[in-house]
């Protein structure tokens, strides 16, 4: 019917589908007469809400609302509007199937895509997250031969959390990090990484968890004969599938991430500054997606700016890649700035026998106020009685 005719008929005679009587208020008569419906469902309707709600279930995304009672039987419109609803629902229920397929696998294998410097999609693998500690230590005690360096230890580390561990040299600091990724085997106690003790492991399980461990060496430990790609790329060798051009887009993302460009890959280790080699050993350690990385002393040897950008690092790892960390460190600006708790440990000979080695446990800002004068003393950094050494 053309919208002219339509305007000639009687008011009371004319078809109202709503059957409101309010049907010319909202025709619009530059549109097509099946399209006349969606301008009156602009409209608020009833205070009651029913056909609203009514309305709502049966439309989908960008499908426009068409009524049972829109049309007369007799002009045979109803019967090609449903047919084209039930086209698009078709076409919706494929799509929903293909997508709900897609996160089952996704989920299933626990798959993680990023996208690399070059365009690459890299799919990274992680293990799925538990309901436990990331890192429990229960009555830890190492020794080497009669000399006793850790003494009943008990830290626990939560998921996302990260721990400094403070003391005077000779405490059992980078002792107690060893001991945590399985390097030493304790004579006592228990290192429960993810609810599995790691020293009841046998080599290839233990092997196999070291994987979700990151470590960043004192002097950042690079393999002096290989490339900057090769270092970085050496656990992904190691470890994985990866081909050559997914590692180089790995690498790339993580120099990226470090503050390095592209211009080192090339390079040896000694070509580079001690900053730089820090930040690539910091990139090789976040290659394998770690759960937990373990920092010793990240920051000796390094000027007063390196330092805080080697801290930064440490920081920018815990938000973008949401990891838990222990860092073992001399450096209280480093310890303040990046740990949630920290723990400060003293060395054995200075303790009495049944006295805690653990001298302090809890956040930056408890420490400043805390009543233990060894604990204050090493903030201050004063030598006082300790200049003749027993």
């Amino acid at each position: 019917m053309d919208t002219n005719d339509y305007r000639k008929i009687p008011r009371d005679t004319r078809y109202d589908p709503f059957g409101d009587g309010e049907i010319d208020d909202y025709l619009n008569w530059d549109q097509p007469e099946d399209d006349i419906v969606g301008a009156r469902l602009a409209k608020p309707l009833t205070a009651d809400g029913n056909r609203r709600k009514e309305e709502e279930q049966k439309t989908s995304k960008g499908a426009r609302i068409i009524r049972e009672d829109a049309f007369p039987e007799v002009d045979g419109r109803r019967q090609t509007a449903d047919g084209r609803q039930q086209t698009a629902d078709s076409r919706r229920q494929t799509a929903d199937s293909r997508w709900q397929t897609a996160d089952d696998r996704l989920q299933e294998e626990q798959e993680e895509k990023q996208e690399s410097a070059d365009g690459l999609k890299i799919t990274r693998l992680r293990s799925p997250v538990s309901a436990a500690p990331v890192l429990e230590v229960k009555n830890l005690s190492v020794q080497f031969g009669p000399i006793v360096v850790l003494r009943n230890i008990n830290i626990t580390v939560q998921r996302g959390e990260t721990v400094a561990i403070i003391g005077e040299s000779g405490c059992g600091k980078t002792v107690l990090l060893k001991t945590l990724i399985g390097l030493l085997t304790p004579a006592e106690g228990e290192v429960l990484f993810d609810g599995m003790d790691i020293h009841t492991l046998d080599e290839k399980e233990l092997t196999q968890q070291r994987t979700r461990y990151g470590f960043v060496f004192q002097q950042a430990a690079l393999f002096d004969s290989m490339s900057i790609f090769e270092n970085i790329s050496f656990p992904l060798r190691q470890h994985t599938d990866y081909g050559e051009q997914e590692m180089l887009g790995i690498t790339r993302q993580l120099l990226a991430e470090v503050g390095l460009s592209d211009s080192v890959l090339d390079k040896k280790p000694a070509e580079l500054s001690g900053g730089m080699r820090k930040r690539v050993g910091f990139a090789r350690a976040l290659a394998m997606e770690p759960e937990i990385m373990l920092y010793d002393e990240p920051t000796t040897g390094l000027d007063p700016i390196m330092s805080d950008v080697i801290n930064e690092l440490m920081l920018r790892s815990k938000q973008n890649h949401d990891v838990s960390g222990i860092v073992v460190t001399h450096d209280m600006v480093s310890a303040r700035k990046v740990a949630d708790r920290i723990v400060m440990l003293y060395p054995i000979t200075r303790l009495a026998p049944h006295e805690s080695q653990i001298l302090f446990d809890g956040t930056p800002r408890e420490i400043e106020h805390t009543q233990d004068p060894r604990v204050a003393q090493f903030l201050k950094g004063e030598a006082g009685d300790r200049f003749y050494e027993k």
